[in-house]
């Protein structure tokens, strides 16, 4: 009966230290205190043998001292983890078995035995160990509970700092991004600005060459009045040198005084009508350079046709002394004036005139056709209340593939160093948004182009 009572001692302190640790999770909070717990087998085994070989009262007394050590442990480890939960229960559960051990230590040492007291001790011994086994079930559910919130909790903060991760990842992307689109930005912005300046330099590099292409026929068109009022004044020299010899004659010969102040005073209305001829070419060429104030007047496009035709002929003939075409002209007796800024105008028809000779000597040089006659005509109408200016040429031709873009910026069909291809462009925007007309291009390669200004009455 004595090694009975204690191995089961023994072997419920074994228990009670086997699912304690489980339900007060000791390998996690207390460390140190478990790992002394797991060696109470060596104690118990020590004791399980010596009540074997010994028996008697020495064996239940040695059985006692071990569970009630075991309850005194458990009470500490509780105490320690009062903050925890499932120690209460713990601490509940084995608060009975403490209660019986200390009830049955003192009767012992009054005399008396425990088993006669408590009158049944197979029932009470059962009764606690389900009252410790349910307390103990409890604390384990509790620390399963606690565990599976802390996990939520653990997981909940690693998923907090994923976030918080990627956000100052996300954060220093974006700050990087930025700074790159900054930059990007900064270069774009410098990138347009030469970009602008650079127009800038083209557009007005094209209107040089405008106004060079134009100066060049102006010293070859006013070369003819000059020429004309040279001629006339050295005749009216020679004629006034005669006068005078008749008049200083004996006998003066009225009729032949007569005749020579006749010629005299027709070759004096020849040099007025040649210099205000010189007059009025000098007279358009300071209009053509100075600055456009962008302020319409009534003007004949007749008129301006005529002039700006002849003054880009000699101005291709000023370069090319060989070259030479036959122009064209028919121009409507009764044309309307048009609101419109001459020297505008101006620009645009001198710049179609020049490459319609452009294009007609190309044809001439790169064609070995004797029947060919380089031709350039300008003929203007009024047709639906718009007044039509027809700029037409029997040269190169411009191909289909070509001609969609013919109007845009910078786009030219001349070598490099001929054109900035800002002539056609600029010229369609002084019609199409400057005077709200059209200008339209037909063209066949080979046979020639037409270009058609309308410009509303």
């Amino acid at each position: 009966m004595a090694s009975s009572t204690e191995v089961m001692g023994a072997a419920m302190g074994l228990g009670l230290v086997y699912w304690g640790r489980r339900a007060l999770d000791l390998p996690t909070r207390l460390p140190t205190w478990d790992r002394w717990l797991t060696r109470l087998w060596q104690p118990a085994a020590a004791i399980i043998v010596l009540g074997v070989a010994v028996g008697g009262p020495v064996a239940v007394w040695l059985g006692d001292l071990f569970f009630g050590g075991v309850l005194g442990l458990g009470a500490v480890i509780c105490w320690q983890l009062r903050s925890y939960r499932p120690a209460f229960w713990v601490g509940v559960g084995l608060a009975p078995y403490a209660a019986y051990m200390l009830v049955g230590t003192l009767l012992r040492l009054s005399g008396s035995d425990p088993l006669d007291v408590a009158g049944s001790s197979s029932n009470l011994n059962g009764f606690l160990v389900m009252w410790t086994g349910s307390l103990f079930f409890v604390a384990r559910s509790q620390h399963k509970t606690l565990a599976a919130e802390a996990q939520r909790r653990l997981e909940a903060e690693q998923e907090q700092r994923r976030i918080l991760g990627q956000n100052h990842t996300l954060e220093h992307e974006v700050n990087q991004r930025t700074a790159a689109l900054a930059q990007q930005t900064d270069a774009l912005r410098t990138t347009l600005q030469e970009l602008r300046d650079t127009q800038e330099q083209l557009i007005q590099a094209e209107k040089m060459a405008s106004l060079g292409e134009l100066t060049a026929g102006i010293a070859h068109e006013i070369q003819n009045p000059l020429n004309f009022v040279n001629n006339f004044a050295e005749v009216s020299r020679e004629l006034a040198d005669e006068l005078a010899e008749e008049r200083a004659r004996p006998t003066r010969d009225a009729t032949l005084e007569a005749e020579l102040l006749a010629d005299l005073k027709q070759n004096l209305q020849k040099i007025n009508q040649h210099g205000k001829r010189a007059a009025s070419i000098v007279r358009g060429m300071l209009e053509h350079s100075r600055a456009s104030t962008g302020e319409r007047q009534p003007t004949d496009l007749n008129a301006l046709c005529d002039e700006y035709l002849r003054l880009a002929y000699h101005g291709l003939r000023a370069k090319d002394k060989s070259f030479n075409a036959t122009l064209q002209t028919d121009f409507a007796p009764v044309l309307p004036l048009v609101e419109a800024v001459s020297q505008d105008l101006g620009r645009v028809l001198l710049n179609l005139f020049t490459n319609a000779f452009y294009a007609v000597c190309q044809r001439q040089l790169a064609a070995a056709e004797p029947s060919y006659a380089p031709t350039v005509s300008v003929r203007t109408a009024f047709v639906n209340r718009e007044v039509c200016v027809v700029v037409q040429d029997n040269g190169t031709g411009i191909p289909d593939a070509v001609q969609a873009k013919i109007f845009q910026p910078f786009f030219t069909t001349k070598p490099s160093g001929e054109g900035t291809g800002l002539g056609l462009a600029l010229s369609h925007d002084i019609v199409v948004q400057g005077h709200g007309g059209a200008l339209e291009v037909a063209s066949e390669a080979g046979v020639g182009t037409t270009f058609t200004i309308k410009l509303p009455v």
